[in-house]
């Protein structure tokens, strides 16, 4: 778990990180450098969860070895699947990082909404739906791990 005091905001109480895969822990279906060292230190006080399109079919290979709970998603109604999902584990403790349109959902109703602005652009409807916004995934990362990063952006 992780505990967060926002002043002016809100107190979050995380349990679970929710992340899509392509566009936000990967580009053209290859996990960007960085992210696996992340994703093990995070998991030690949050359940990994995982869920995607899975674009470039490349998911499964690529978190093999990572603590993560993976779902791949029917092709049809993706925004739904995933604010489904989010609201399943408890919205109130889940933080979630995402960058295409079918994310824009679960970063609205997550606690702590994340979008990430990388190679594959972000969806104009994501950037709305998102609590803030980073340049990429090991940023948005970073800030689970340096909570006082967060603090400083969201404090009022």
């Amino acid at each position: 778990m992780v505990r967060i005091h926002v002043p002016g905001w809100k107190t979050l109480t995380l349990k679970h990180l929710v992340l899509d895969f392509n566009g936000t822990l990967a580009v053209d279906g290859h996990l960007v450098s960085g992210v696996s060292t992340r994703i093990r230190e995070l998991a030690e006080r949050l359940d990994v969860h995982v869920i995607t399109a899975d674009t470039f079919g490349k998911a499964d290979k690529e978190l093999t070895d990572l603590p993560v709970r993976l779902r791949i998603l029917e092709p049809v109604r993706q925004d739904r699947a995933k604010l489904d999902f989010v609201e399943s584990l408890g919205w109130k403790g889940v933080v979630a990082i995402g960058n295409g349109r079918n994310d824009s959902l679960m970063l609205k109703r997550a606690v702590l909404g994340i979008a990430v602005l990388q190679k594959e652009g972000t969806a104009a409807e994501t950037l709305l739906s998102a609590d803030l916004v980073v340049p990429d995934v090991n940023d948005a990362l970073d800030l689970l791990r340096f909570p006082l990063r967060l603090v400083a952006t969201l404090r009022r």
